[in-house]
């Protein structure tokens, strides 16, 4: 990403300039502000709800309510593990409690070296071959502990 001498808040007004005219853009723009800086600083609600004539709280909602905005930084990886019915039939509860334990850290969280980012969604759309994980927006499936954690060391080989 190139470097920009532009606040924050001043990205924030041009990502909000870029959508002006469009109809629904909250959800593309907040998009787009986790696209630049990685995740949604609450900081930066304020300046959004400005610019778009909104409340805070009405951002703020939209936010938390949808689990691919994150309000901190993630991890180098993001790993989601499916917890939707198929995938539980095969083992998807044992999976996310035994990446819980490889990472050290609950389903929602980062780890404190910020390596990995550890989420639970539910679907992935993989359902025939659960339990589904996902790794750097990469799906795969028939995921276990051993795989996950040869996944996670190959990423870097990717």
């Amino acid at each position: 990403m190139p470097e920009t001498t532009e606040s924050p808040v001043e990205l924030v007004r041009a990502i909000v300039a870029a959508h002006r005219g469009e109809r629904g853009v909250l959800l593309p723009i907040l998009h787009d502000i986790q696209n630049r800086f990685g995740y949604i600083d609450p900081d930066l609600v304020p300046a959004l709800a400005h610019e778009l004539n909104m409340s805070r709280a009405d951002v703020h909602g939209v936010i938390t309510f949808y689990t691919d905005f994150r309000s901190e930084p993630g991890g180098a990886a993001t790993v989601r593990i499916c917890r939707a019915e198929a995938c539980q039939s095969v083992g998807a509860e044992k999976l996310v409690a035994d990446a819980e334990q490889v990472f050290g850290v609950k389903a929602g969280q980062t780890t404190p070296d910020g390596s990995v980012t550890l989420q639970q969604v539910f679907c992935l759309g993989n359902c025939a071959l659960g339990p589904a994980a996902q790794v750097n927006g990469r799906m795969y499936g028939r995921v276990d502990r051993g795989r996950l954690i040869e996944l996670l060391a190959n990423e870097g080989d990717a």
